[in-house]
Order: C-alpha cells, then structure tokens, then sequence
C-alpha cells in the first residue's frame, strides 16, 4: 500500500489541525450516550427499558437536528450556527445531573437536538479543504479518527461512571462538549470555497489560483468573507430538486443500512460473549474489531480508485452473517475481522459521495442528513438485533442484521440498474 496519498493529504496544516480537533470534539458525544443509560440504571434506579428511553430520546433529537444544524452551517457561517449549541449543551448538560426521570428525556432529546455538529462540519470542511481526488484519502483518515473515539469515549465514560459516580462523568461530558464547541468556534474551520481565500488552498495552489478558481466571486467578496470567516448575510442555496436525486437517496440507504448492520453487531458481540460468560473479554474483541476497521480504512484510503457504498454494504452484511457462527471470545475475535475491515471503508465512502454529489452551498444540509441517516441505522439495529437474539440466540442478532443490511444493498443496486437501462432507452429512442 502506497502512504503517498496520506502525505499529500497530511501535510496540509488546516487538514491535520481539523482531523485531530475530530477526534478530541468527538470523544464527549461517543460517551454521553452510555454515561446517560449507567446514570439512569445506577443513580436513578431505574429499569434498562428506561435507561433505553433515554438513549432513544437523544438519538431521535439529533436524527431531526442534524439537517437542520447543517442548513444553519449552510445559510449564516459556522460561528453563528455554533452559538445556538453551545449555549443549549451548557444548560442542558449543566442541569442533566440533577434532573428526575422524566425532566432527563426532555433535556436529552434538546441536547441530542442541539448537539454540536462535529460530524457534518468536519466533513463539510474536508470537502472544501480537500480536492475531489484526494476526498477518499482523507474521509478514510476521518473514519479512522471517529474509530479512535469510538474506542476512546464510552471507556472513558464508564471509568469516571463507575469508579467515581455518573454525576462525575455527566459534568465531565457536559464541560468537555462546551469545550469541544468553543474549540471548533475557534478554529472556525472553512465551510465554503470563499474562505479559503488569503490560504494556501494545497500544496501547489497559491491564492491568486485559488481567486481565479472562484469565479465568478470578486476577489475583494472573497478577502472580506475570509477576512471574517463566515458569510456576510444569509447566502443563496440551490434548490433541493437539484440536489436531493435517486442517486443520493441511495448513499443515505446505504449509510443506515451500514450503521443498523454495525450496531446490531455490537449487540451480538456482548450476547455471544455473555453465553460464553465471558464479558470480562469485551475489550479483546472490541479491540480486534477496531483495529481490523482502521486497517481496512487505511487500505481504502489509499486505493487508486473507490467502491460504490452500496457494493461494500453488500459486503458487510455478507461477512456479518458468520461472525454468529463464534463458540468462544477467540473464535469470535477471528470471525469478525472481515466484516470489521469494511467498517471505516463503508463510512468514509459514504461521505465522500454525498460530498461529490451535492452542491457545496447545500452540503452542511446534506452531511446533516448522513448525519441522520447514521443515526437511524444506529437505532434500528440494536432492537432489531436483540428481537433475534431473544428469539434464537446470539448467531440470530447477526444473522438478522446482515442479511437485512445485504438485501438492502441488492434492492438499491437493483433500482439503479433499472434506472440506468431505462435511461438508456430513453436516450437511443431519442
């Protein structure tokens, strides 16, 4: 594997600094959700059906809030959108520790409504920064960057949960989120073209390139809207029509067929592992898993050329399924390592077509939307994971989710096909 398209991407400055703020932003939202459930089932002594609600809420608040969050990136500049969140996330998780039940699913749907958007705006970014050439290069080095916070954040969460409290670890994520927003609001990363006037733009493009490229801008319209780093006023942003096509719809399937596939094997993990009592070895398969997804995203990242979202879903929930076939923690650390090295490659191909395909004025709308595609597959995989394992076993939570994540790649890829021989047609009758 050449490392030459990382260093081409890497030794940009602005790439490297957004890439590291990704994964320090991300490590307080990766916990919050497992320090929310531990708090509720230990501090509040309530049920795990409760401590679900819980974590349902917030998923459901930031599903619709991440479109909309985008579209603010999109319409008013990235300071101005941030200041919303973080002034909401202070209050939220400022009085989070010391809410009863019910008063808790409120401020977690608000929070989860108006979390920081870290996910979309780092891609957003990344897809300004970076040329399209190099996209697959460095969404690969994010999706690497959110597995590290993956495996960083709930182990951090649950370590300040359990050996000091859940109101301790709550507090910690609440003043890390804050931080992380002022961060971003700080670094003020770019989010349209025109910002990156007054910037080297890459290794070989100086500024006047950069003014040229940017037509029909003005050049003093570029140097004023770098020189405050977010746009003057709300700024013109394409119709949906031109950019909400079959083809995008498609990529967003492919993201929540992903995330179900992904989420329901996490759950498969812990019934496999808790048959096998043998829980303590969590780690050892979680950290296999990881580490076979960062390879994988390493391998991906650096190909000559990509692989459509919907034939590497395929492929993920074709190598899911026999990970249910493991006896022990050993067998399962070897069984998942093919379904795991497709695991960064899936993501980061999905960000970087929906960044190829929608506008750059929409794009924080639609990195929203994946956003929330993320996050429905991620809801609708555990519970349906965990209907097959009541029914069945811990081979039925896998079998299930990769088998729905591989039908669901065959029927997209099937309405492409016809879609594209209907084209065809049309194009020869004419």
């Amino acid at each position: 594997m050449s490392l030459a398209p990382y260093r081409a991407v890497l030794r940009q400055h602005a790439v490297r600094n957004l890439l590291l703020l990704g994964v320090i932003a991300r490590l307080p939202l990766t916990a919050a959700g497992i320090v929310l459930v531990l708090h509720v089932e230990i501090t509040l002594d309530r049920s795990w059906l409760e401590a679900g609600l819980v974590g349902a809420a917030t998923t459901v608040g930031a599903a619709i809030g991440s479109p909309w969050r985008g579209r603010m990136v999109d319409r008013w500049g990235l300071r101005r959108a941030l200041a919303p969140s973080i002034v909401v996330e202070a209050l939220v998780w400022g009085s989070v520790p010391f809410l009863g039940y019910h008063w808790l699913l409120v401020a977690a749907f608000v929070g989860g409504l108006m979390g920081v958007p870290i996910f979309t705006v780092v891609r957003q970014s990344l897809s300004v920064l970076i040329p399209e050439a190099q996209r697959r290069t460095a969404y690969a080095v994010d999706s690497i960057g959110v597995e590290l916070s993956f495996m960083a954040g709930p182990a951090l969460g649950v370590l300040v949960a359990t050996q000091v409290s859940t109101t301790a670890a709550l507090v910690a994520v609440g003043v890390t989120t804050v931080a992380s927003g002022l961060l971003l609001a700080a670094a003020n990363p770019p989010t349209r073209s025109e910002q990156l006037a007054g910037r080297r733009v890459g290794p070989d493009v100086d500024h006047a390139d950069a003014v040229s490229r940017l037509a029909p801008v003005s050049a003093a319209d570029i140097d004023r809207a770098a020189l405050q780093g977010v746009p003057r006023g709300p700024v013109a942003r394409p119709s949906r029509k031109e950019w909400v096509t079959p083809s995008l719809l498609a990529v967003l399937v492919a993201t929540a067929g992903a995330t179900l596939v992904l989420h329901g094997t996490d759950l498969g993990v812990v019934a496999v592992l808790r048959e096998a009592d043998a829980v303590g070895l969590s780690w050892a398969v979680f950290a296999a898993w990881g580490a076979a997804s960062i390879a994988g995203g390493l391998l991906y990242g650096g190909a000559a050329k990509g692989v459509h979202p919907l034939w590497l879903l395929l492929a993920l929930g074709l190598l899911t399924v026999p990970v249910g076939l493991a006896t022990s923690p050993w067998l399962l650390c070897l069984l998942i390592l093919p379904a795991g090295a497709l695991c960064a490659p899936v993501i980061s191909s999905t960000a970087e077509a929906v960044a190829r395909q929608v506008p750059e004025g929409s794009r924080g709308e639609a990195m929203g939307w994946h956003g929330s595609a993320l996050t429905i597959g991620g809801a609708l995989g555990s519970p349906a994971a965990g209907m097959a394992i009541d029914a069945v076993g811990p081979w039925g939570g896998f079998a299930l989710v990769g088998s729905f994540g591989s039908l669901v790649a065959v029927a997209a890829l099937g309405v492409q096909r016809v879609r594209a021989l209907r084209r065809r047609d049309l194009a020869r009758a004419a």
